[in-house]
């Protein structure tokens, strides 16, 4: 626990977020003064990567040649950029280094090893490099402690969004939609159950690497509102297969990555459903955007089942970047509300919280979380052995 008069030269925390799908820097600058110390964020920022920076950081997903300096090269360079990100933003704010505590830096995963022997997570983006250069106290390696303790090292928002929801009557979701899914299940105030978290299966991370592969001139890298995913129709058979591996039947504690749920993982499924067993089913010449549609009902799917394998209504709100995957966000609503089941969903706007920069914050929130001794992992999420304080501090 840092002592309160270090606490007290600055005003704010800042979050720094590079999520899975490699698209940029988010931002959040958040304020934890207020009444019971409630996190409001005061400004937000973002930065997209080029297209260099984020082939460097995916081609790091998987095993390759000479990664080990691919990786700490670029561990230092992401630092770099996280630090020009911050001065901007500060300049952005009129605010200088000193009004800020500390930097909550959850860096960039590049690999998450979470089950086998000796279970490892690596994220990049030096938090010693960071502080340096902005002259900022940084805290990071959120997730080393947890996954000392024996548990998955993710996912780490959910303590979070329990911050946010303290109070909730029907039962709420968070279902964060990013490169991998991943959902909170908060308990109605009167419930006996825990409140849980863990990845789905993938989120937007195998509908952009599809897009991206037939689409290679195209200026986007993701299937803008699901638009070319509505032009194809669903394979049921396909989806049906997809829905049986291993990862989505696994119970939590549970967490994945961009590693597992990949397009290699993708061909293996293909080329699996195109073997003799499925015959009767015209393989062969399958459209490329009916697979895209089958990826899209695979992704609503899995977070669904997910969520009425826990109780058979309640309120669902969306955030991460398939918020903005309309076709997405329907194929998730039919789903959810099939066989007379009721749920209700919005986006965070619903409760006047950017859904983009939800992430970001709850980083911020876990830098004080260090400051203030709280405990800042939930073992029931993770699978921890114990609830501790998660993080170390970098000083500039």
């Amino acid at each position: 626990m840092m002592n309160n008069k270090a606490v007290a030269e600055g005003k704010y925390y800042i979050g720094l977020m590079s999520g899975t799908s490699a698209d940029g820097i988010d931002l959040a600058l958040v304020d934890f003064t207020g009444k019971e110390q409630q996190p409001r964020l005061i400004a937000s920022f973002y930065t997209n990567y080029s297209a260099v920076i984020a082939d460097k950081i995916t081609s790091l997903y998987q095993p390759g040649n000479n990664e080990v300096d691919r990786a700490f090269h670029l561990d230092v360079e992401l630092a770099q950029l996280f630090s020009q990100a911050i001065k901007a933003f500060l300049h952005q704010e009129n605010l200088t280094p000193e009004d800020i505590i500390a930097i909550g830096n959850h860096g960039q995963t590049i690999r998450h090893r979470p089950t086998g022997d000796n279970p490892y997570t690596l994220q990049i983006g030096c938090c010693q490099t960071l502080a340096t250069l902005t002259g900022i106290r940084v805290v990071g390696q959120f997730r080393r402690k947890d996954m000392a303790l024996g548990g998955q090292g993710a996912p780490l928002v959910p303590i979070f969004h329990q911050q946010l929801f303290s109070k909730t009557e029907l039962a709420s979701f968070v279902v964060n939609m990013g490169g991998i899914a991943n959902i909170t299940f908060l308990p109605a105030r009167d419930s006996k159950q825990a409140v849980l978290g863990f990845d789905t299966g993938p989120g937007n991370a195998l509908l952009d690497d599809w897009f991206t592969k037939h689409h290679p001139s195209s200026d986007n890298s993701f299937d803008k509102s699901g638009a070319w995913a509505a032009t194809g129709q669903v394979i049921p058979l396909l989806l049906e297969q997809l829905m049986q591996d291993d990862y989505i039947k696994a119970t939590a504690p549970k967490s994945t990555g961009r590693e597992y749920f990949h397009l290699d993982w993708l061909e293996q499924q293909l080329a699996a459903f195109k073997k003799p067993t499925t015959s009767h089913h015209d393989e062969k010449n399958i459209d490329i955007a009916d697979i895209q549609a089958t990826l899209l009902a695979f992704t609503a799917q899995s977070i669904s089942h997910a969520i009425a394998a826990l109780t058979p209504q309640g309120k669902v709100y969306l955030c991460g970047g398939g918020v903005h995957n309309s076709a997405l966000v329907e194929a998730l609503n039919n789903s959810l509300n099939a066989s007379g089941k009721t749920f209700e969903i919005n986006t965070m706007k619903a409760l006047n919280i950017d859904g983009d920069i939800i992430e970001a914050m709850a980083f911020a929130w876990l830098a004080y979380a260090f400051d203030q001794g709280l405990a800042s992992n939930l073992p029931a999420v993770t699978g921890a052995s114990a609830s501790c304080t998660l993080g170390s501090t970098f000083l500039p």
